[in-house]
This record gives C-alpha cells, sequence and structure tokens, in this order.
C-alpha cells in the first residue's frame, strides 16, 4: 500500500513546510528552475553515491550497522530504491530508475537528514545500537517524502503558476520540465493543491483481458480539498475496463492521450455532477483528471461527447 502523506498531522505539516522553506534559502534556490537539488544537498551535508544496485554487498554493508533491520531489508530488496548512510551522511539510489524519480529520491533521503527531529533521532539509534519502530520509519518517511515535494516545487511557486494556466492535464506536464518533477508527482501535486473541484486517478497500465479487453488497476487516487468536501471519497472500482465510461477514455496501443469528454459522477448526497474527464500516459502509468464542469470558471476544454 502506498504511504498516505495526507494524514499527517497540521502542525507537523507547517513544521516541514518551514524546514523545505529554510533549506531552499540557503541553497539560495528559489526562483532557479529546474529546482537546484544538489544545492539543497550541499546545504544538508548529504553526500550522493555512486549509481547502486543494491546488491548483497551493499545490503551486507547494511547489515552491520543495523542488525535486526537487515532481515526485513534483504526480504524486501527487490523494492529498495534509495537508502540514507546515517552514520557517513551518503545517500544511495538506486541505478535503474529514471532520472526525474532519481531527483526526488534525493530529496526524500536529504530529508531524513535535514528535518531536525528526524535527524537527531536517527543519531539517537545509531548511538543505542537501537532500530526505529515501523510506525515511526513509516511516519518519517511520509514526512521525507512532503518535504521532498515541498522542495522540488519550491514552497507553493508551482501552484501559484499552474493557476495562470488552463485547467488541464497539460499544465503540470509541461510545468513539470521546469521544475525537474516526474509528470507522476506533478500531476499529483497539481491536484491536491487546486482550488478546483478535482481528482486525479493513477492507474497501471492496461494489461489484456480476454473477459474486458483490457484492465488498469487502480494504483491511487489524488484529490483536491474540494472535490473531498463535494464528493467525500468515492469507492473506485479496483481495475477500469473499455466497458466503463472512465476505462473506454484510457489511451492503448500507440495513442498517449485522449480527447476531453464527459461522464456524471455522483457526490456524496447522490446529486450527480456532469464532469469533464481526460487520460494521458507517459507509459508508465495511465493519468485520468476528473472535475465538474461547474466547478470551472472559465471554458478550457473542448469536449467530446461521442
Amino acid at each position: 500500500m502506498k504511504k498516505d502523506d495526507s494524514k499527517i498531522p497540521p502542525e507537523a505539516l507547517d513544521a516541514i513546510k518551514k524546514q523545505a522553506f529554510l533549506a531552499l534559502k540557503k541553497a539560495d534556490a528559489f526562483g532557479i528552475f529546474p529546482t537546484p537539488v544538489d544545492q539543497v544537498l550541499d546545504i544538508a551535508n548529504v553526500i550522493l553515491a555512486p549509481d547502486s544496485d543494491f546488491g548483497d554487498g551493499l545490503l551486507e554493508r547494511f547489515k552491520k550497522k543495523f542488525g535486526s533491520i537487515s532481515d526485513l531489508v534483504k526480504k524486501a530488496k527487490s523494492k529498495i530504491i534509495g537508502l540514507f548512510d546515517v552514520v557517513s551522511k551518503v545517500i544511495f539510489i538506486e541505478k535503474s530508475l529514471y532520472p526525474a524519480r532519481k531527483i526526488f529520491l534525493k530529496l526524500h533521503e536529504t530529508g531524513h537528514a535535514f528535518l531536525p527531529w528526524q535527524s537527531k533521532a536517527y543519531a539517537l539509534i545509531e548511538e543505542c545500537e537501537q532500530t526505529l519502530s515501523p510506525e515511526i520509519a513509516d511516519q518519517f518517511d511520509c514526512e521525507a517524502n512532503v518535504f521532498a515535494k515541498e522542495v522540488l516545487f519550491q514552497c507553493g511557486s508551482f501552484t501559484k503558476e499552474a493557476a495562470d494556466f488552463p485547467f488541464r492535464l497539460a499544465t503540470p506536464i509541461e510545468l513539470s520540465k521546469k521544475y525537474g518533477a516526474s509528470i507522476y508527482a506533478s500531476i499529483r501535486e497539481y491536484v491536491r493543491s487546486n482550488h478546483n473541484a478535482c481528482t486525479a486517478l493513477v492507474l497501471e497500465m492496461p494489461e489484456f483481458c480476454e473477459q474486458y479487453g483490457f484492465k488498469a488497476k487502480v494504483r491511487r487516487t489524488e484529490s483536491s480539498a474540494e472535490f473531498i468536501r463535494v464528493f467525500g471519497q468515492p469507492s473506485w472500482p479496483p481495475f477500469f475496463s473499455p466497458n466503463d465510461s472512465i476505462g473506454s477514455i484510457i489511451p492503448v496501443g500507440k495513442q498517449r492521450a485522449s480527447k476531453p469528454k464527459t461522464i456524471v459522477l455522483a457526490d456524496s448526497n447522490g446529486v450527480e455532477h456532469e464532469c469533464i474527464t481526460e487520460a494521458f500516459t507517459q507509459t508508465y502509468q495511465v493519468f485520468i483528471l476528473i472535475c465538474p464542469i461547474a466547478a470551472l470558471t472559465k471554458k478550457t476544454f473542448v469536449i467530446s461527447r461521442s
């Protein structure tokens, strides 16, 4: 299950944002694009190791350092994509990841070093030869995610700039290049910080299915505060297929995007809303953007009703 960064308490969220602002300020990174990640690493006094493959040699090194946690690490090594060596302040990033993903992970691991309560906790654990509880480890990971996205999107700069463009999937996709972020992270940030009632469905790539033609599993969802207020948290199906209204707009074959079209979505009171939807894939995931037409203040789509 994907870690839910939205569950961080407001006071903790404010503290993380203040640290991200401080990191950007110390690094003289505000207004520099793409966001100069290496400058942030420098002021956090962390070093990026040469590309790592997380083979048994590297994991054996962490086994000697962290003892009992190593069994968990070894079992999950195929899923490990980033590690932070507390003592040497060295970051290890899986070499096979695509560049934008590596950028986010650099900042995530830097968050563990820069957030003062985390760095103190890790230092104490190292000194006492103890380990973090799974609950605290998950909490620290969620906090590091928030730190990374706040630094990458320059503490609201991305959101303010996006508001000057039409409401559409193309907006975060275009801005992702400017900020040096992945399309995945940019679409999530675009939706969760948007003043419109909107949601994004992130789907796995469609897989052939004899019964339906294809199935695209739901990987995660991201919604704006206004969408949650109006619609709550809809119970999306575990997958979409060409037989349903949302699945019918999923790009297939060599297609990368679909034309905007309308669907009907019921809110938490059962009231139906006509919504605009569009889809895009960068070949790793499929993104579906949904927004009630009434929520848009100006016409930004050419709607296909076919």
